[in-house]
């Protein structure tokens, strides 16, 4: 099925709603067609340029989904307006009613011991008859080849989870799945960023008001100054440079 797309710095974003993507996200469980639902903010778009194999991952999945209200702004400013965003903590309840409606198993790997269990527990209790297959937390040796990294995988294929969401922060698990996506018996995977600390409440998010009026990335700075300011005091700036770039036809795609 051709997708709608808009181009932002060369990357590709899909335009649907978020029942269009899980309705995706079902159709490909039930063809058997491994799959790999990407999203785009301003922090992937800006990695684009730094990191090759990166901007080539997203242009190769099979879906992109806005994950952002800068990226929307983005689009509106070159004349290609995105008229969807949600991002993974928002959406992962109306997933698992999908897994629950189809009898579909739930696999969740990322952030600290035990977040990935407790975010799994919560989901469960919200959503009786909710198969979570597996869980594993982040910390672990990613190298390819590391008998850790060979053992988790071999954890993964024998819960056979049809969806695998990951959680090890942007690109870290765009990475892990670019070098082990192959090997891993799933049909659908997620890289979800911090989800699992939302949903768990290992992290603080910010209030739904921010959320909902693309003020997100400001809580996420006041509540993680330390680890998030260079990402929005200098990126989003940066992004925006960008975007004016690409509108007036000035700006340099990497190769």
């Amino acid at each position: 099925m051709e997708l709608e797309q808009t181009k932002i710095f060369g990357v590709k974003i899909n335009d649907l709603p978020v029942e269009a993507t899980i309705n995706i996200i079902k159709n490909n469980i039930l063809t058997k067609e491994k799959t790999i639902i990407s999203n785009a903010n301003i922090h992937a778009l800006n990695l684009t340029f730094k990191i090759a194999w990166f901007r080539n991952f997203l242009n190769e999945s099979d879906l992109v989904f806005c994950d952002g209200f800068g990226v929307l702004i983005g689009a509106y400013l070159l004349n290609q307006p995105i008229h969807y965003r949600y991002t993974p903590p928002d959406w992962i309840n109306k997933l698992g009613i999908m897994c629950c409606e189809n009898h579909f198993t739930l696999g969740l790997i990322g952030s600290k011991t035990g977040v990935a269990e407790k975010t799994g527990s919560i989901l469960k209790d919200k959503l009786p008859g909710l198969d979570i297959a597996f869980t594993y937390h982040g910390y672990f040796n990613k190298t390819p080849g590391n008998p850790e990294n060979e053992a988790v995988i071999e954890l993964i294929n024998l819960a056979k989870p049809d969806i695998l969401l990951v959680g090890f922060g942007m690109p870290m698990q765009e990475k892990w799945l670019l070098e082990n996506f192959d090997r891993l018996d799933v049909k659908v995977a997620l890289p979800v960023g911090a989800a699992f600390d939302y949903v768990s409440g290992n992290v603080r998010r910010a209030p739904k008001w921010m959320t909902d009026h693309g003020l997100e990335w400001l809580g996420r700075l006041i509540i993680e100054p330390r680890r998030l300011w260079k990402r929005y005091i200098i990126g989003n700036p940066l992004f925006f440079w960008r975007i004016l770039k690409q509108k007036f036809g000035l700006l340099k795609y990497p190769e």
